[in-house]
């Protein structure tokens, strides 16, 4: 279990990890979810202890990650997979680590073969595909058969049989107790992945919830009206946003019950009314509008 509170981390006169508190809980996929520059790296390496926080505590287990006697078994982590010496092989890469770490040297063939680069082990690193060294990594974090495991972007250079494959290694490691960390801008993978999630932005929590709830926050309510044009002005004076489709409208902000409230109000007939289905991306977006670090125009 891993558990942040009041975690934070200036550099300069930047803020950027402000005021964290969470837990990360055995037995599910918890993804962990911002824009780019929210401070989602920065926490992880809070977590494994590579960077210090300015305020606050984050433990691994009831402990800091330094005091942990065998980092290696207790957790597992993959930062970055470009981290490699590129004149050793695959299997001398991970033997070293096993190696610097009381690792049996048969754990090596062991994780190669999960991550299918067992055919390949002899290889140089250097000539490896974006996607085989995503796999090396991957091997490395799981070397100490360990019951954390906090992964930063894993599918990153993964075909879409590899993303299946991680999507798969992720779910069975939870499945079997373990605590699992993941980081991802893939919004529809994590929908398929995760079954909780934190959200962060500029550094601060905005959601730490099951995955079905956090996709419930954003509202949204599709509807079927002869007269689209006085609804969408009833809606957006309510504080809420139409959108046109071909066949039906959809109001976002607003609760169904809502929406019929004001249809009735001004007299709209509707032939049509229901809550609609969102996606974590569709969530993601509505709840961190106000956090985007770079937000193109145009």
């Amino acid at each position: 279990m891993i558990e942040a509170r009041g975690l934070s981390k200036r550099y300069g006169g930047t803020m950027a990890v402000d005021g964290l508190s969470f837990t990360v809980r055995p037995g599910q996929v918890t993804g962990f979810l911002g824009p780019n520059g929210a401070g989602k790296t920065t926490t992880m390496r809070m977590i494994l202890g590579l960077d210090r926080p300015t305020a606050g505590s984050v433990t691994v287990n009831g402990k800091p990650f330094a005091a942990a006697s065998s980092a290696m078994r207790e957790v597992g982590a993959l930062l970055d997979a470009a981290a490699v010496h590129g004149g050793r092989s695959a299997y001398s890469h991970l033997l070293c680590l096993a190696q610097a770490n009381a690792i049996p040297r048969g754990r090596v063939d062991a994780v190669l073969s999960i991550v299918g680069l067992a055919d390949v082990a002899g290889k140089r690193s250097k000539g490896f595909s974006p996607g085989m060294k995503q796999r090396l990594g991957i091997a490395a974090a799981l070397l100490g058969d360990p019951g954390i495991v906090l992964l930063d972007e894993p599918v990153n250079g993964l075909d879409p049989e590899g993303i299946r494959w991680i999507r798969r290694l992720m779910r069975s490691l939870a499945a079997e107790g373990r605590t699992v960390f993941v980081s991802s801008h893939l919004m529809a993978e994590m929908e398929n992945t995760a079954d909780h999630v934190i959200v962060i932005g500029r550094g601060r929590l905005i959601a730490d919830c099951p995955m079905a709830e956090f996709t419930g926050t954003a509202r949204a309510t599709v509807v079927k009206t002869p007269d689209a044009g006085r609804l969408s002005a009833a809606v957006t004076a309510a504080g809420g946003a139409l959108e046109r489709g071909e066949w039906q409208l959809t109001v976002r902000g607003l609760a169904p019950e809502r929406v019929g409230e004001l249809a009735l109000a001004h007299g709209i007939v509707l032939h049509h009314l229901a809550p609609a289905g969102v996606s974590l991306e569709e969530a993601f977006m509505e709840l961190t509008t106000d956090s985007v670090e770079f937000e193109a125009k145009g």
